[in-house]
Parts: structure tokens; sequence; C-alpha cells
């Protein structure tokens, strides 16, 4: 791993900055954050209005003095102090009063696979800004497959894929380390993308931002899979008189239109299976491949990769929170190593 699990054990909260969600875990309480990772501000003040889930649903519906930002994107802190701030919010002041408490205040924090160096230098002051003294950074990876019960640290091969917001990562483990990996920049937020862009161009519809996650689950109760009606009714805006407008969808091309952002997941994937020794790659027949984050309940996403892998496909019991979970469990010691003694001479 990373860091040894003896480091984490000292630690006293973990943070898992997102581009779609904020989740705090806290040693001896268990997740006390799960919060979109967005925050509104006044342009006029520079206050502070809302963060988490009702600065969300002021997306797209604010007066031009009011400005909602996102200050993660792709797992990477773009901008530290609006983070900060974000956090010392979503935690409250009860939270940060027993965090400051602690001697020696210490940290724990996901960071994506193969992050830059600048990355994880924001990942540390976004954390240092709010009073940790130490900050330990876990790969996104080893945290999500022992959130997700995987036998990360036994000699056997397990593959997980992490299904973020900007981007999705792909890995075999053995060992408690990664044997090979794979970061592909394509996520929930490219098949938000393709939908907007297939009713723009089909049907001069423009679709309201928040609307576009709902109609991915309501395009059919098999979502990717053929099976389900024919087409939709879809609400949104025309775009040449801007009048509201409703249309009837193929749902067979909105299918299509979903599943050409989803190739490149695909070849990352195979990618990886060619890189991985042939023996893990033999573990993998019978086990699979455990999928998690929270664009891995996507409809038919499991069906479609059973189908171009031939492997068995899960989806992890809570997908979404499955790395901030493998964070705690590391933090509250119920992780055990495997302990590799050198052999006498």
């Amino acid at each position: 791993m990373t860091v040894s699990l003896e480091q984490l054990g000292r630690c006293h909260f973990a943070v898992d900055l997102g581009a779609a969600r904020t989740r705090v875990y806290v040693k001896g309480a268990g997740l006390v954050v799960d919060q979109p990772s967005v925050a509104a501000v006044n342009t006029r003040t520079g206050a502070l209005i809302a963060v988490g889930d009702f600065a969300e649903q002021m997306t797209g519906r604010t007066p031009q003095y009011i400005r909602v930002v996102r200050p993660v994107s792709g797992g990477t802190v773009v901008d530290i102090e609006m983070a900060q701030r974000m956090l010392r919010h979503l935690l409250g002041d009860k939270t940060r009063r027993a965090l400051r408490r602690r001697p020696r205040l210490r940290a724990a924090a996901c960071t994506p696979h193969e992050a830059d160096p600048l990355a994880r230098r924001a990942t540390i002051e976004t954390l240092v800004g709010l009073g940790a003294r130490r900050v330990e950074l876990v790969d996104t990876l080893i945290a999500a497959a022992v959130g997700c019960g995987l036998p990360v640290e036994r000699p056997e091969a397990t593959m997980i894929m992490v299904c973020g917001a900007a981007a999705t990562q792909v890995a075999v483990l053995s060992l408690g380390s990664i044997v090979t990996a794979e970061r592909i920049p394509v996520g929930g937020e490219a098949v938000d993308r393709a939908i907007v862009q297939h009713l723009r161009h089909k049907h001069e519809l423009m679709l309201p931002s928040q609307s576009v996650r709902p109609l991915q689950i309501a395009l059919s109760d098999n979502g990717l899979t053929p099976q389900g009606p024919v087409s939709t009714e879809i609400h949104g805006r025309d775009v040449a008189t801007g009048l509201a407008r409703s249309v009837r969808v193929d749902t067979a091309a909105m299918r299509t239109a979903i599943h050409t952002p989803l190739l490149a997941v695909l070849d990352g994937i195979g990618k990886v299976l060619r890189d991985c020794p042939p023996d893990l790659v033999a573990d993998l027949v019978d086990r699979g491949m455990m999928m998690v984050g929270g664009t891995a309940l996507l409809p038919g996403l499991d069906q479609m990769l059973r189908e171009a892998t031939g492997m068995p496909v899960h989806i992890a019991e809570r997908p979404d929170v499955c790395a901030v979970q493998g964070l705690g469990a590391m933090l509250e010691g119920q992780i055990a190593p495997l302990v590799l003694a050198p052999l006498a001479a």
C-alpha cells in the first residue's frame, strides 16, 4: 500500500474528495459527511451562501451575483481555498471542535491512481488548512478494494473498477499492491454529455442539467440493455425558439449515444488484462471484476461489461461509499496486514 497500516491507524479522520461528492469518515464516529462537492458564492461579497445538496439545487437557477462552483475536478482539488471553506461548512462546528481537540491531528485522503505531484500537494494543503498536522495519501483503487471487502492482502488476483464522475480507474491487485492499472478519462460526466449532445443535435432540444441522470434511469427498466420501451418522452427547451417543448426519443438511439464514450472504458480494461501476468488473469476467470463508484449504478453497465469481457462482473453493496469506507476500515484497524518476514540464512 502507499502508506503502512500502522501510519493510517494513527489518523483521526479520512476524506474522499471526489468530483461529484465529498465524503468524510471520522474515527469512532463513522461516515459523517456525504454531500455533493458544490459551493454557492456571492460574487459581490465573496460570502459562501450554500454547500452540498442545497448548492447543487441552485445549479442553473441562480441570479448573476451568485456563482455555483465545484472546487474538485477529476478527483483533483483545483481551488484549495474554496475546498477548505466547503469542507469546514460540511463538517459543521461540532465535528470541527471535536477534531481540533485531538493532539497532533492526522488525516488520510484518497488520491487518483498516478496522480501528479501538484494534485497530491493540493489535497495535502486542503487538509492542512483544516488543522491536520500530517496527511497520509492512499490510492483510491486500494481504498475502494478494501471498502468493498476484496482480499487485497492475499497472493491472489482481485480486479476492481472505480467508476467516477470524471474518470474510470481499473486495476488488478495482489499482495496489497497494484500489479497493473489504467486511468481512463471517461466517467459519468462523459455519459451525461453524450446524452445532452444527442438531444441537441438530433432533436434540437436543450435538457436541464439536473435532468440528465434521472433520464438515464428512465430510458428503460434495463438501462443500457435492449429490453424496455421503444421510446420515452423528454421535456426541455427548444434550441431555436427558447420555448418549452416535449419530444419522444427513440431509446435505441439513446443507448447508442451512451455506449460511445464507454468504448474507451472497454479498451482500458483490455489493456490492464494484457499487461497482467497470466497467473493472475487465470484467477480472474472465476472471481471476475468488482465495480465501485457512483457511475457503477448506471443501469445495464455491468451487463455490458460482462458481455464484452466474458468475466463475471459484480457491483459492490454500496458502490458510492466504498473508497471512504475502506479508509475508515484502515483507520479503525480492521485490516490485518500480511507480514512477509525475511527468511533466516
